[in-house]
């Protein structure tokens, strides 16, 4: 490991960043896809859904097969599931097709999301997880810098589907890094079952465990908001604000900035404070500009300047929130590390799915929706640290 540490983070990164990246890099095209499939916007935005959805069902299955077989056997074929759906995507003719496709599609990106989280499980603990969590955050943020931004160069000079073909390649090139370059870090326990009773039981474990639950809502939850801003952010800058596709991109890239500077400080503030101070910092910043979103609507004083500045500081602390949430959660598993993985992964994006749709179900040609889902996420988000690092206080005591 110690030989090629750099190589292998640089992979973990990129598997963390698929889901990502094959979320942003098509924002920018829901104009044109809506055109071309003769649907409206938000029909388009439920592909978004599905998206969510598939990543969140998914994650479940690939959990006990990290446990069982090791961490790269159900990785490849989870990479191999995604490149041919892709590849598929790019010959859709109608909007139910895409939203089918798009949960597939899904379904083969979440391997390298569940198998990333278990693989630092397997190397690091504590404060040291947390600050691999970081950057692994790092490479996830500068996915939303040039996913989008790459996506409207596409469009600009090209179709959409260019961009489903851009993914397919990138696709290839993970699967050869990961099939050469990334070694096994858990050889798997084959003795470990994968009867529906068994698996649940397992689930049960992971679930009832304080920590685990406390932590993972924390997270899954701040988590929500973004993904209610990335349903909703194509149409507020597109449509209300009247931005092009490539005056989105480059709004896009900066907002998500705010991750990249965050995922630092973090690894900085690390040897300061505590995972549990810092998260809650993060959650109390964040919940003030989801409510001073909700108040600047209500006092119809907010604009495309304000609400940008309010984003970037919204994603900043979020970015404060996932690494340190998401090492606390994890940090009682070893051997499991791949089923407590998959739950997490599956309540943060299934928690993803349903604030996406509902800023589709109260689409009603306002900013509204998305503010104030992001809004209250962030709320109850920190709602839950307070209470859960208070439960677990007493009862350490």
């Amino acid at each position: 490991m110690q030989s090629n540490k750099k190589t292998v983070l640089f992979i973990l990164g990129l598997l963390s960043a698929i889901g990502p990246f094959s979320i942003d890099m098509y924002l920018p095209a829901f104009d044109t896809i809506a055109n071309d499939f003769n649907t409206t916007i938000d029909k388009v935005q439920l592909s978004l859904t599905a998206f969510f959805i598939g990543i969140a069902i998914g994650q479940l299955f690939y959990g006990p097969l990290l446990d069982k077989f090791g961490r790269k056997k159900p990785l490849i074929v989870g990479l191999c599931i995604y490149i041919l759906t892709t590849f598929s995507c790019v010959f859709v003719t109608d909007i139910n097709t895409l939203i089918l496709l798009r949960f597939l599609q899904a379904l083969g990106s979440c391997a390298g999301m569940v198998a990333s989280r278990a693989i630092i499980q397997d190397y690091y603990e504590g404060r040291e997880a947390a600050r691999v969590f970081s950057l692994l955050m790092l490479v996830v943020a500068i996915s939303p810098i040039l996913a989008p931004t790459a996506g409207a160069f596409l469009l600009e000079h090209f179709n959409w589907h260019y961009i489903f073909i851009s993914l397919v390649v990138i696709g290839i090139l993970i699967l050869l890094a990961t099939i050469f370059l990334l070694p096994e870090s858990y050889n798997g326990n084959r003795k470990t079952s994968l009867s529906p009773t068994t698996i649940l039981k397992n689930y049960k474990d992971v679930f009832i465990n304080t920590t685990f639950i406390s932590y993972c809502l924390v997270g899954a939850i701040a988590a929500a908001g973004l993904y209610a801003y990335l349903a909703g952010s194509s149409y507020i800058f597109n449509e209300l604000y009247g931005l092009t596709q490539k005056q989105y991109g480059l709004v896009f890239a900066f907002v998500a900035s705010a991750l990249i500077l965050a995922t630092q400080l973090n690894r900085y503030f690390l040897n300061r404070w505590t995972m549990l101070q810092i998260s809650k910092v993060a959650n109390i910043g964040q919940a003030t500009i989801g409510i001073l979103m909700v108040i600047f609507i209500m006092t119809q004083v907010i604009n495309m300047y304000i609400l940008i500045g309010l984003v970037f500081f919204y994603l900043l602390f979020q970015g404060f929130i996932f690494p340190n949430a998401s090492a606390m959660a994890l940090s009682s598993f070893k051997s499991n590390a791949g089923s407590a993985s998959a739950l997490l992964g599956f309540l943060q994006m299934a928690l993803g799915a349903l604030s996406s749709g509902m800023v589709s179900l109260f689409h009603n040609k306002t900013q509204g929706p998305t503010l104030i889902v992001m809004c209250t996420c962030a709320c109850i988000s920190l709602a839950i640290n307070f209470f859960a690092s208070k439960r677990i206080n007493k009862s350490k005591a």
